[in-house]
């Protein structure tokens, strides 16, 4: 769809209708049944070239092969998908593509090379001891094409991968070796970086051990010979890039970046509940201990067994992919959030310090896992791509959205747009006011046959500020239920945080802010944002969007699409100690509720 601007002060956001964030308006890319890393470059004729693992099955089932595809119109339109590798070969997998200075592309994969049907591995879960799914074992090859990715060469060319232990120390005596990778390569000072994640075992959780390599080619940009092309597997040692100390065996999925100083930053997975990064300020030959990846404020991010992605743009300045709660599997990659970094110094050279997130994609069906983005820039466009593993997309980021990632100047004045009600100054406030009328979040579709239900893709927010002597359970702080329960409150719980509870008369939704958030005698400044979007209900405490902590996985919940609205009585009644009210009939970006606390401090 078209875009239409919306200004949101101090933050003006691009929304194409009904909501951009909804992956339906992504440009789709056609694959088979699978689809896999749809990643992107330039060509040197101008257009996009997307190289994905793709297959007429399911991931890991035979036929799973590797295919490139072309657009010259921003991923409007793509050509037919050409083979890399047929389908009726060995599995080919998880490729990454780059572009070199003479306009020649290349591709990087897993290739099964010897057909090996099967690999050793733990009984349980295995209960022969074999693996049968065997697309991250054989080869790590490479092709390249000279036609901006019309056709690939005939030839394949393996790399040369130095054992580490974590190959030695595999059923296979390192004898075969198990890998894959998903980061894209990078370049820097005449050389290009190739990922790879070594694995260690097959069993529970299909990896059971991981960690992360860099495989360094210091003639593939001038060398026209790909037979000789030469590659060194870094860090130094027999270990690659692992998890901080304690945590667990895996460490997988390493994204790169290159920074101003010619500082390397990665980003990786665990399955400690956290992301993991570390930073090499000698090319990757070293690299110093890993830490859990945190926010500018010194929170340590929360995230899952899934993907996450860090990219530094033309600009200078960073995106970070992740899904911000604490899971420790494959689960709950629904949605998308976004952070924004930027590079401050250090005594030890550059590092990024990253901003509050925003829910950036999601799908209505919460079971649906969108990952494996890649990012390109086109004519000062930042277009993200990701895939469900059946359908890949691309997206661009609306860039005044960005932009309000990237902020970093203190706010002075509170956000206005779509502020509906206002009560402030009053010492104390009146016990009760006229309630504003709030968006509904459904309609009938009269456009369906039937008549069923239309996602109206609304929200709104709820912006106060408060000082209670106490935090006694059951306590009132906002209230416009009627004698049945319709309509919306805040509420003290007996966690002692606050409590949303949102009541259509049909159904009821209830969603409160972290534990330890809420002191009695401190003022705190509160913004509840109810997204009808995707959904979610966030809470913004003192500047701080609640992930959950060390309490809980989530920091931000759910509400049912089947809540049709909030409305209550015509009164709002107000608590003791609330100080201030703001009610805006959108939902606030986490930016705007952190300026709004900048802007009353």
């Amino acid at each position: 769809p078209e875009l239409a601007t919306l200004a949101l002060s101090p933050f003006p956001i691009i929304m194409p209708p009904p909501d951009w964030r909804h992956i339906s308006h992504g440009r789709e890319i056609p694959t088979e049944n699978y689809s896999d890393q749809p990643f992107l470059t330039h060509t040197d004729d101008g257009a996009w070239v997307c190289t994905l693992t793709t297959g007429p099955g399911d991931e890991g089932v035979s036929g799973q092969h590797v295919v490139a595809l072309r657009s010259e119109d921003q991923g409007r339109t793509w050509s037919e998908p050409v083979d890399v590798e047929p389908s009726a070969g060995p599995e080919a997998s998880y490729a990454v593509i780059t572009k070199v200075p003479s306009g020649r592309l290349y591709v990087f994969y897993n290739h099964n090379s010897d057909n090996q049907r099967a690999v050793k591995a733990d009984n349980p879960p295995y209960e022969d001891g074999l693996c049968k799914r065997v697309d991250s074992i054989g080869s790590y090859v490479f092709k390249y094409s000279d036609d901006h990715g019309r056709t690939w060469s005939a030839d394949r060319y393996p790399i040369d991968v130095r054992e580490f232990a974590i190959d030695r120390n595999n059923a296979d005596g390192g004898k075969v070796r198990y890998f894959w990778n998903v980061g894209r390569p990078i370049h820097h000072n005449g050389a290009v970086y190739c990922s790879l994640h070594k694995v260690g075992g097959f069993g529970e959780g299909f990896f059971t051990s991981s960690e992360g390599v860099l495989l360094r080619s210091e003639n593939i940009l001038t060398e026209s010979d790909p037979a000789k092309i030469t590659w060194k597997t870094l860090p130094d040692g027999d270990h690659g890039i692992s998890v901080p100390e304690g945590g667990g065996p895996i460490a997988e999925e390493h994204s790169y970046c290159v920074m101003s100083d010619g500082s390397f930053h990665v980003v990786f997975r665990t399955v400690d509940g956290y992301p993991a990064c570390a930073y090499s300020r000698d090319e990757g030959r070293t690299w110093a201990p890993s830490q859990y990846q945190k926010f500018a404020d010194g929170r340590v991010m929360k995230h899952p067994r899934a993907a996450n992605f860090a990219w530094r743009l033309e600009n200078g300045k960073y995106l970070y992919w992740f899904h911000n709660h604490g899971g420790t599997w494959y689960e709950d990659r629904n949605p998308v959030w976004l952070c924004g970094g930027v590079e401050v110094d250090t005594p030890d050279g550059k590092v990024i310090e990253w901003s509050q997130p925003e829910i950036f994609l999601y799908l209505d069906d919460t079971y649906v896992r969108m990952s494996y983005p890649d990012l390109i820039e086109d004519h000062g466009e930042i277009w993200i791509t990701e895939t469900d593993k059946d359908k890949a997309r691309a997206h661009i980021v609306p860039p005044e959205f960005a932009a309000a990632l990237w902020n970093r100047t203190p706010a002075t004045e509170i956000v206005k747009q779509n502020l509906i009600l206002e009560v402030d100054g009053a010492t104390p406030l009146p016990n009760s006011i006229a309630a504003p009328t709030l968006p509904e979040f459904t309609a009938r579709d009269v456009s369906l046959a039937y008549q069923g239900m239309k996602l109206l893709r609304t929200g709104f927010s709820i912006d106060f500020t408060c000082q209670l002597d106490s935090l006694d359970a059951g306590r009132m702080l906002l209230d416009t239920r009627t004698s049945t329960g319709q309509g919306l409150a805040f509420i003290i719980t007996d966690r002692g945080t606050i409590e949303i509870i949102l009541n259509d008369g049909r159904t009821e939704n209830r969603w409160d802010c972290d534990a330890g958030t809420i002191s009695a005698g401190q003022k705190h400044h509160i913004t509840a944002i109810i997204d009808g979007g995707p959904h979610v209900i966030s809470f913004v405490v003192d500047g701080k969007l609640c992930d959950g902590g060390e309490h809980r996985q989530y920091g931000w919940g759910r509400f049912t699409k089947d809540l049709r609205d909030a409305h209550g009585s015509d009164t709002l009644n107000i608590g003791p100690g609330t100080t201030s009210l703001r009610i805006y009939d959108r939902a606030l970006l986490t930016a705007e509720a952190i300026a709004n606390h900048q802007a009353l401090a």
